[in-house]
Protein backbone atom coordinates (compact mmCIF):
# COMPACT_ATOMS: atom_id res chain seq x y z
CA UNK A 1 0.00 0.00 0.00
CA UNK A 2 1.31 3.44 -0.93
CA UNK A 3 1.49 6.69 1.20
CA UNK A 4 -2.60 7.83 0.06
CA UNK A 5 -2.91 11.05 -0.08
CA UNK A 6 -5.79 12.06 1.76
CA UNK A 7 -7.95 9.73 4.78
CA UNK A 8 -11.46 10.10 2.90
CA UNK A 9 -13.69 9.98 6.03
CA UNK A 10 -12.56 13.02 7.60
CA UNK A 11 -10.62 14.43 3.95
CA UNK A 12 -7.13 15.41 5.87
CA UNK A 13 -4.15 15.50 4.40
CA UNK A 14 -0.97 12.88 4.19
CA UNK A 15 1.73 15.36 5.31
CA UNK A 16 4.27 13.13 4.32
CA UNK A 17 2.89 12.56 0.75
CA UNK A 18 2.61 16.36 0.66
CA UNK A 19 6.42 16.86 1.85
CA UNK A 20 7.34 14.42 -0.89
CA UNK A 21 5.25 16.36 -3.74
CA UNK A 22 7.11 19.64 -2.36
CA UNK A 23 10.50 18.15 -2.51
CA UNK A 24 9.72 16.93 -6.11
CA UNK A 25 8.71 20.49 -7.69
CA UNK A 26 11.85 21.81 -5.77
CA UNK A 27 14.37 18.94 -6.93
CA UNK A 28 12.76 18.79 -10.56
CA UNK A 29 12.32 15.40 -10.84
CA UNK A 30 10.79 12.14 -8.65
CA UNK A 31 13.92 10.31 -8.45
CA UNK A 32 15.67 13.61 -6.62
CA UNK A 33 13.10 14.69 -4.52
CA UNK A 34 12.80 10.37 -3.34
CA UNK A 35 16.47 10.76 -2.78
CA UNK A 36 16.03 13.86 -0.90
CA UNK A 37 13.72 12.19 1.82
CA UNK A 38 15.47 9.21 2.07
CA UNK A 39 12.57 7.17 -0.27
CA UNK A 40 12.84 4.59 -2.57
CA UNK A 41 11.99 6.35 -6.08
CA UNK A 42 9.35 3.09 -6.78
CA UNK A 43 7.42 4.09 -3.81
CA UNK A 44 7.70 7.89 -4.55
CA UNK A 45 6.46 7.37 -7.60
CA UNK A 46 3.33 5.48 -6.44
CA UNK A 47 2.48 8.05 -3.41
CA UNK A 48 2.65 11.07 -6.17
CA UNK A 49 0.43 9.22 -8.53
CA UNK A 50 -2.09 8.30 -5.79
CA UNK A 51 -2.33 11.84 -5.41
CA UNK A 52 -3.13 13.11 -8.40
CA UNK A 53 -5.39 10.24 -8.42
CA UNK A 54 -7.09 11.58 -5.51
CA UNK A 55 -7.40 14.85 -7.03
CA UNK A 56 -8.70 13.68 -10.50
CA UNK A 57 -5.77 15.82 -11.77
CA UNK A 58 -2.27 15.89 -13.74
CA UNK A 59 0.19 17.31 -10.80
CA UNK A 60 3.14 17.10 -12.85
CA UNK A 61 4.54 16.88 -16.45
CA UNK A 62 6.84 14.49 -17.11
CA UNK A 63 9.74 14.25 -19.21
CA UNK A 64 13.12 12.47 -19.38
CA UNK A 65 14.64 15.73 -18.45
CA UNK A 66 12.45 15.13 -15.27
CA UNK A 67 9.19 16.78 -14.00
CA UNK A 68 8.03 20.08 -14.14
CA UNK A 69 4.46 21.04 -12.30
CA UNK A 70 1.49 21.81 -13.97
CA UNK A 71 -0.36 24.97 -12.68
CA UNK A 72 -2.51 23.25 -10.43
CA UNK A 73 0.44 21.59 -9.26
CA UNK A 74 1.90 24.78 -8.49
CA UNK A 75 -0.98 25.84 -6.32
CA UNK A 76 -0.86 22.68 -4.63
CA UNK A 77 2.59 23.31 -3.50
CA UNK A 78 2.32 26.51 -2.33
CA UNK A 79 -0.84 25.41 -0.29
CA UNK A 80 0.87 22.29 1.00
CA UNK A 81 4.12 24.78 2.15
CA UNK A 82 1.86 26.65 3.95
CA UNK A 83 0.13 23.28 6.22
CA UNK A 84 3.84 21.61 6.25
CA UNK A 85 5.17 24.62 7.90
CA UNK A 86 2.26 25.32 9.99
CA UNK A 87 2.28 21.72 11.30
CA UNK A 88 5.86 22.65 12.02
CA UNK A 89 5.02 25.58 14.34
CA UNK A 90 2.34 22.68 15.92
CA UNK A 91 4.77 20.50 17.01
CA UNK A 92 7.11 23.20 18.38
CA UNK A 93 4.31 24.33 20.56
CA UNK A 94 3.82 21.10 21.81
CA UNK A 95 7.28 19.97 22.46
CA UNK A 96 7.94 23.56 24.42
CA UNK A 97 4.55 23.36 26.79
CA UNK A 98 5.71 19.85 27.76
CA UNK A 99 8.58 21.16 29.04
CA UNK A 100 11.32 20.00 25.92
CA UNK A 101 14.06 22.78 26.54
CA UNK A 102 14.14 23.71 22.99
CA UNK A 103 17.79 23.22 20.77
CA UNK A 104 19.33 25.38 18.48
CA UNK A 105 22.14 24.10 16.12
CA UNK A 106 23.77 27.74 15.48
CA UNK A 107 26.75 29.00 13.20
CA UNK A 108 28.39 32.25 13.35
CA UNK A 109 31.12 33.80 11.25
CA UNK A 110 33.95 35.31 13.19
CA UNK A 111 33.00 39.06 13.32
CA UNK A 112 29.71 38.15 14.15
CA UNK A 113 30.67 35.45 17.10
CA UNK A 114 33.20 37.67 18.68
CA UNK A 115 31.49 40.96 18.64
CA UNK A 116 27.92 40.65 18.31
CA UNK A 117 26.93 37.24 19.01
CA UNK A 118 27.43 37.11 23.18
CA UNK A 119 24.85 40.11 23.62
CA UNK A 120 22.11 38.32 21.28
CA UNK A 121 22.35 35.12 23.27
CA UNK A 122 22.32 36.62 26.73
CA UNK A 123 19.28 38.57 25.67
CA UNK A 124 17.86 35.14 24.16
CA UNK A 125 18.33 33.82 27.29
CA UNK A 126 16.85 36.17 29.11
CA UNK A 127 13.40 35.83 26.74
CA UNK A 128 13.96 31.79 26.84
CA UNK A 129 15.81 30.58 29.89
CA UNK A 130 15.17 27.14 28.44
CA UNK A 131 16.40 27.57 25.08
CA UNK A 132 20.14 25.63 25.01
CA UNK A 133 22.17 26.90 22.35
CA UNK A 134 25.59 24.89 20.23
CA UNK A 135 27.38 27.59 18.54
CA UNK A 136 29.86 26.91 15.89
CA UNK A 137 32.32 29.32 15.38
CA UNK A 138 33.29 29.47 11.06
CA UNK A 139 34.16 31.47 8.23
CA UNK A 140 30.54 32.69 6.13
CA UNK A 141 31.46 30.02 3.45
CA UNK A 142 31.49 27.00 6.09
CA UNK A 143 28.63 28.50 7.78
CA UNK A 144 26.78 28.65 4.03
CA UNK A 145 28.01 25.28 3.24
CA UNK A 146 26.46 23.61 6.72
CA UNK A 147 23.70 25.45 6.75
CA UNK A 148 22.45 24.17 3.11
CA UNK A 149 23.53 20.43 4.31
CA UNK A 150 21.54 20.31 7.51
CA UNK A 151 24.11 20.65 9.95
CA UNK A 152 22.93 23.65 11.42
CA UNK A 153 19.64 25.09 11.53
CA UNK A 154 20.12 28.81 11.67
CA UNK A 155 23.80 30.97 10.47
CA UNK A 156 24.88 34.72 10.54
CA UNK A 157 27.65 35.40 7.95
CA UNK A 158 29.00 38.61 6.58
CA UNK A 159 29.60 37.91 2.87
CA UNK A 160 27.16 39.61 0.08
CA UNK A 161 26.96 36.34 -1.62
CA UNK A 162 24.58 33.96 -0.58
CA UNK A 163 23.01 31.07 -2.52
CA UNK A 164 19.48 31.62 -4.28
CA UNK A 165 17.83 28.58 -1.99
CA UNK A 166 18.73 29.49 1.54
CA UNK A 167 16.47 31.95 3.04
CA UNK A 168 17.80 35.38 4.50
CA UNK A 169 17.14 38.43 6.36
CA UNK A 170 19.55 41.10 6.63
CA UNK A 171 19.59 41.89 10.26
CA UNK A 172 21.80 44.96 10.18
CA UNK A 173 24.77 46.60 7.97
CA UNK A 174 28.14 46.84 8.91
CA UNK A 175 31.40 48.72 7.69
CA UNK A 176 34.53 48.19 6.60
CA UNK A 177 37.26 50.34 7.06
CA UNK A 178 40.55 50.85 5.87
CA UNK A 179 42.84 50.20 8.92
CA UNK A 180 46.73 50.86 9.45
CA UNK A 181 49.74 51.12 12.15
CA UNK A 182 50.98 54.53 12.96
CA UNK A 183 53.99 53.60 11.51
CA UNK A 184 52.90 53.37 7.96
CA UNK A 185 53.30 55.99 5.29
CA UNK A 186 49.10 56.34 5.66
CA UNK A 187 48.91 57.35 9.01
CA UNK A 188 48.98 61.58 8.29
CA UNK A 189 48.04 61.65 4.50
CA UNK A 190 45.98 63.90 3.95
CA UNK A 191 43.42 62.79 1.14
CA UNK A 192 41.52 60.20 1.26
CA UNK A 193 41.79 56.28 -0.30
CA UNK A 194 40.14 55.62 -3.32
CA UNK A 195 39.59 52.22 -4.50
CA UNK A 196 42.75 51.88 -7.47
CA UNK A 197 44.73 52.96 -5.01
CA UNK A 198 43.47 50.03 -2.48
CA UNK A 199 43.38 47.82 -5.22
CA UNK A 200 47.19 48.37 -6.15
CA UNK A 201 48.02 48.31 -2.64
CA UNK A 202 49.39 44.99 -0.91
CA UNK A 203 46.69 44.40 1.86
CA UNK A 204 46.38 41.68 4.71
CA UNK A 205 43.68 39.93 4.45
CA UNK A 206 41.48 37.29 5.69
CA UNK A 207 41.41 33.64 4.25
CA UNK A 208 39.25 32.61 1.07
CA UNK A 209 35.27 32.00 2.49
CA UNK A 210 35.83 34.91 5.06
CA UNK A 211 32.60 37.24 4.39
CA UNK A 212 35.20 40.11 5.07
CA UNK A 213 37.58 38.68 2.47
CA UNK A 214 34.54 38.22 -0.40
CA UNK A 215 32.79 41.96 0.51
CA UNK A 216 36.31 43.24 -0.08
CA UNK A 217 36.67 41.49 -3.33
CA UNK A 218 33.36 42.45 -4.16
CA UNK A 219 33.96 46.45 -3.62
CA UNK A 220 37.23 45.62 -6.00
CA UNK A 221 35.51 44.10 -8.72
CA UNK A 222 36.49 45.44 -11.94
CA UNK A 223 39.73 46.42 -10.32
CA UNK A 224 43.45 45.11 -10.75
CA UNK A 225 44.29 43.82 -7.53
CA UNK A 226 47.69 43.20 -6.52
CA UNK A 227 48.46 40.08 -4.31
CA UNK A 228 47.99 40.09 -0.63
CA UNK A 229 51.16 41.05 1.76
CA UNK A 230 49.50 38.19 3.88
CA UNK A 231 46.99 36.27 4.29
CA UNK A 232 45.21 35.14 7.87
CA UNK A 233 42.62 33.38 9.23
CA UNK A 234 41.22 35.65 12.26
CA UNK A 235 40.79 38.93 12.73
CA UNK A 236 42.62 39.11 15.89
CA UNK A 237 45.96 37.88 13.42
CA UNK A 238 45.02 40.70 10.73
CA UNK A 239 45.29 43.17 13.31
CA UNK A 240 48.59 42.45 15.10
CA UNK A 241 49.93 41.87 11.61
CA UNK A 242 48.33 45.46 10.50
CA UNK A 243 49.98 47.24 13.26
CA UNK A 244 53.33 45.14 13.39
CA UNK A 245 53.34 47.21 9.92
CA UNK A 246 52.83 44.43 7.31
CA UNK A 247 50.53 46.56 5.49
CA UNK A 248 46.78 47.75 5.37
CA UNK A 249 43.94 46.02 6.21
CA UNK A 250 39.75 46.15 5.24
CA UNK A 251 38.26 44.99 9.18
CA UNK A 252 34.91 45.63 10.15
CA UNK A 253 34.33 48.75 12.06
CA UNK A 254 33.18 46.47 15.41
CA UNK A 255 36.72 44.53 15.35
CA UNK A 256 38.98 47.51 15.37
CA UNK A 257 37.13 49.68 17.61
CA UNK A 258 39.08 49.59 20.79
CA UNK A 259 42.35 50.05 18.54
CA UNK A 260 41.21 52.83 16.80
CA UNK A 261 40.28 54.23 20.59
CA UNK A 262 43.59 53.34 21.87
CA UNK A 263 45.50 54.52 19.04
CA UNK A 264 47.36 51.29 17.85
CA UNK A 265 45.76 51.22 14.70
CA UNK A 266 44.49 54.12 12.76
CA UNK A 267 41.66 54.62 10.29
CA UNK A 268 42.43 55.95 6.77
CA UNK A 269 39.29 58.04 5.10
CA UNK A 270 38.16 56.73 2.25
CA UNK A 271 36.42 57.89 -0.96
CA UNK A 272 32.27 57.85 -1.65
CA UNK A 273 30.45 56.52 1.05
CA UNK A 274 32.66 53.81 2.44
CA UNK A 275 32.68 50.35 1.94
CA UNK A 276 29.54 48.85 3.44
CA UNK A 277 28.33 44.97 3.88
CA UNK A 278 25.23 42.97 5.13
CA UNK A 279 24.95 40.89 8.30
CA UNK A 280 22.86 38.40 7.34
CA UNK A 281 20.81 35.44 9.40
CA UNK A 282 19.75 32.09 7.00
CA UNK A 283 18.39 28.94 7.15
CA UNK A 284 17.05 26.43 4.61
CA UNK A 285 13.60 24.88 4.82
CA UNK A 286 10.07 26.99 5.41
CA UNK A 287 10.43 30.49 4.59
CA UNK A 288 9.21 31.87 8.05
CA UNK A 289 11.46 30.93 11.00
CA UNK A 290 9.51 29.20 14.35
CA UNK A 291 10.80 28.70 18.28
CA UNK A 292 14.01 29.67 19.46
CA UNK A 293 15.83 30.53 15.94
CA UNK A 294 12.99 33.35 15.24
CA UNK A 295 13.24 34.78 18.56
CA UNK A 296 17.34 34.79 17.88
CA UNK A 297 17.42 36.43 14.84
CA UNK A 298 14.23 38.80 16.26
CA UNK A 299 16.96 39.57 18.67
CA UNK A 300 20.04 39.99 16.07
CA UNK A 301 17.80 42.47 14.19
CA UNK A 302 16.63 44.55 17.18
CA UNK A 303 12.92 43.24 16.74
CA UNK A 304 10.66 43.13 19.98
Amino acid sequence: MGLYAFDMAHAWPNLQVLELFIAVVDEGSVASGARKLGMAQSNASRSIAELEAELKVPLLERSPRGSVPTAMGLLLADSARELLEAARRFNSVVRTSGGEAMELRLGASHTIADMLLPAWLAELKRRLPQARIDVQVENSAQVIEEVQQGTLQLGFVETPNLPVRLNALVVREDELVVVVGPDHEWANRPGRIGLQELAETPLVVRESGSGTREALQEVLAGYDVVEPAQVLSSNAAVRVAVAAGAGPATLSELVVRDQLASGELLRVPFEGEGITRPLTAIWSGPRRLTGVAAELVAVAAGKT
